[in-house]
């Protein structure tokens, strides 16, 4: 399957702790000046931070829409708690947005309802992408851990549903029940003081013989190194893939956007923007591993990338 056009660009939902004026500012902003069809919000990875951004919800929605941007809402990626559940509940029944399932318990509630799947849902196959679509799902993000032959054999053998990929933003690898960023800093995950605030990026973590090696989000574990598909979006568009997802970190997510978009619109050479990324964020080594059947903290160079080198 080929596209004659560009693929749509998504913003993923935050998943760090950011305090609720600077969670608010950056979506004003994604809104005003980021190349960006789509937008998703709401907490995905700890039920405790939701009320940092509960009071900012509305208000950003409704400037994320004047912009012209399709919102749509996140659904936390492990449910344990009674609250937790309810809180689903109320959101599928009562919101009017397009929901994202980032967890399994959430599909049986959106099940015949339009939605999407995150990509911290794994679909592995076509045969489990078609099984989704058939419960209602209109798209889904692939896990960033997926090869890209794999990804063109969904995409070939699931024509009906639109796909997208994680293409940039350090990878969201485990969720756990317990909280090892609040342990990290001496507290328990009943009193653990927002201490993940203090990590807007992720809370390095590395081996006994200091190398770098993950990345500590609250419950959960993101790569210490940022997957980055500039090179590689030329062959998604045409495989088929329908929108390019970024995952924001801590930098100027626009200036990423704007990089992605030209060189989706092919008015910039993706060795130029690589260069340009590693400025924009220089907080972690950039890797497409993944993506080449490689280990998913490997950097594989296009030809004329080699000269720039990469820790």
């Amino acid at each position: 399957m080929s596209r004659t056009t560009s693929p749509a660009l998504t913003m993923g939902p935050v998943y760090y702790l950011w305090d609720g004026p600077k969670w608010r500012d950056f979506h004003f902003r994604i809104a005003d000046e980021a190349p960006v069809e789509r937008v998703v919000i709401g907490e995905t990875v700890c039920s405790k931070r939701q009320h940092f951004i509960e009071p900012h919800i509305a208000e950003v929605i409704e400037r994320l829409e004047a912009a012209g941007k399709t919102v749509a809402l996140s659904t936390l990626s492990l449910v344990t708690l009674e609250r937790e559940s309810r809180q689903i509940r109320e959101l599928v029944a009562d919101s009017e947005h397009v929901i994202e399932a980032n967890d399994l318990s959430a599909l049986g509630l959106l099940n015949a309802k339009p939605h999407s799947i995150g990509p911290l849902v794994n679909v592995y196959n076509a045969p489990t992408a078609r099984l989704l679509a058939g419960r209602g799902a209109i798209s889904i993000c692939l896990p960033p851990e997926l090869p890209f032959t794999s990804v063109e054999k969904i995409v070939a053998e699931a024509p009906a549903i639109a796909f997208e990929v994680f293409a940039f933003g350090r990878m969201p690898l485990a969720i756990s029940a317990r909280c090892a960023h609040a342990r990290s800093k001496g507290k328990i995950k009943d009193n653990c003081q927002f201490v993940c605030g203090e990590d807007p990026d992720g809370l390095p973590v590395k081996t006994l013989d200091r190398q770098s090696f993950l990345a500590l989000n609250g419950v959960q574990t993101v790569s210490h190194t940022c997957q980055a598909l500039l090179g590689e979006l030329a062959g998604l568009a045409a495989c088929g893939i329908s929108a390019i997802r970024l995952s924001p970190q801590d930098c100027d997510m626009v200036a990423v956007a704007r990089l992605y978009r030209a060189v989706l619109d092919d008015t910039l050479d993706a060795d130029e923007a690589i260069m340009r990324l590693r400025e924009i964020y220089p907080a972690a080594p950039l890797s497409n591993g993944f993506h080449h059947a490689r280990e998913g903290a490997a950097w594989v160079a296009r030809a004329r990338d080699t000269a720039h080198g990469q820790a």
